[in-house]
């Protein structure tokens, strides 16, 4: 609770705060950095993501020799799965699992793919990602376009055996606003058994605000059913046990008093068992942008992800620890992007935390500085293994 917490920022001048381990490399994405950014956000990232496909076919002892680092206090167990560290990519950055060998060479502790859907999708029409320099963050409607299901199940059989780090699959309704109500909820039970054999852990996504229709399972009636056919599923089809965790709306403000449908949706969470929360998801509204409203008039809608989702993704996280006394593990996501931001939301309550915007605007190398940070963290704390920190500011 707070008061016990003696979680504190890093200190002005700290060796791994102000000086990456690798400078060269470091510097080298800063200066490619501004050639990056004058393609727009969806090209830039379909570039990097070619480079690392290379990388991966051709390089990856030397990617390993650049990003790997492994340390014994930041391993945790959670869910039956072995993690060697915390730190973990977030949904939307591997789409359709193609680059899950580089993931792990880069150095995360786990890999989420998708957003994953039943039917394949192309997703919105473009331009339908956009960079805000100034404030660290991404808008996109992508709407959730992927291979479909089927698809990355085959590909997710092909290399299960083959991944050396936890694999969750990011899940979601079709981007298709026909399908709604009890079809909606065939959707997901759909994806479910293709993607459940071949995954650590399935994340079901509730709250995505980037489709067309911009409806959810965030009310609490709709989730119940949804958890009530996936539990249904899993019993008739042993295979389908995998952990399921709940990926949720950050709140509207860091300063929010939490309404009652929230704690319904945590209500109805705890009573099908949930194994986990993901907090949180992008945001539909523009709380505490310094963008024009001119500039965000133009961006249009999306799901906003990045700095600005911090403070606003911790206060959820702790909501979430308290509301469940910590027996439920968290992942922390929204606005990590240095150890400081990471550390915050561990001592909030998070278990694990992922990073996706992040890497947009620090590169490949800040996986690596976020571990060893963290290791001194827990070092200097007192700490025997990162897991002791965990809700130590809840």
């Amino acid at each position: 609770m707070q008061g016990a917490c003696k979680c504190h920022p890093v200190r002005a001048g700290s060796p791994r705060s102000a000086v990456p381990r690798f400078p060269l490399v470091y510097a080298m994405y800063k200066l490619l950095r501004p050639l990056l950014f004058q393609l727009d956000a969806e090209r830039a990232h379909d570039l990097g993501l070619r480079a690392a496909a290379w990388a991966q076919s051709l390089l990856p002892s030397v990617v390993e020799s650049v990003y790997g680092y492994s340390d014994e206090r930041l391993k945790q167990r959670l869910w039956g799965t072995s993690f060697p560290n915390p730190v973990g990519l977030a949904a939307g950055a591997d789409k359709n699992a193609q680059l899950i060998p580089f993931w792990e060479t880069v150095g995360f502790g786990f890999v989420e793919a998708g957003s994953v859907s039943a039917r394949p999708s192309d997703g919105n029409p473009k331009p339908r990602a956009f960079r805000l320099e100034r404030d660290e963050a991404v808008i996109n409607r992508m709407g959730l376009n992927n291979d479909g299901a089927e698809a990355v199940a085959r590909r997710l059989e092909d290399i299960i055996r083959q991944k050396t780090v936890p694999l969750g699959v990011n899940i979601a309704k079709t981007h298709d606003p026909e399908i709604m109500g009890e079809a909606a909820v065939e959707d997901f039970r759909t994806t479910v058994r293709h993607v459940a054999p071949h995954a650590d852990y399935i994340a079901l996504n509730v709250s995505c605000p980037n489709t067309r229709e911009g409806k959810t399972f965030e009310d609490p009636a709709s989730l119940d059913a949804l958890l009530e056919t996936i539990a249904a599923a899993q019993t008739s089809h042993p295979g389908l046990k995998t952990p399921l965790l709940l990926k949720l709306s950050p709140p509207l403000s860091e300063k929010l008093v939490f309404d009652t449908q929230l704690e319904d949706l945590v209500a109805v969470a705890e009573a099908h068992e949930i194994d986990g929360f993901i907090a949180t998801n992008t945001a539909s509204d523009r709380t505490g942008l310094s963008a024009s409203a001119e500039n965000l008039e133009r961006i249009g809608g999306g799901g906003l992800s990045g700095a600005p989702l911090q403070a606003r993704a911790t206060r959820l996280v702790r909501y979430l620890y308290r509301a469940t006394d910590g027996r439920i593990p968290i992942i922390g996501v929204g606005g990590v992007r240095d150890v400081d931001s990471a550390y915050e939301k561990i001592c909030a309550g998070a278990s694990l935390v992922q990073v996706y915007t992040g890497l947009i605007y620090e590169g490949p190398g800040l996986v690596r500085r976020i571990k060893e940070g963290l290791v001194d963290r827990v070092r200097e704390e007192g700490y025997a293994n990162i897991s002791d920190a965990v809700g130590s500011a809840a």
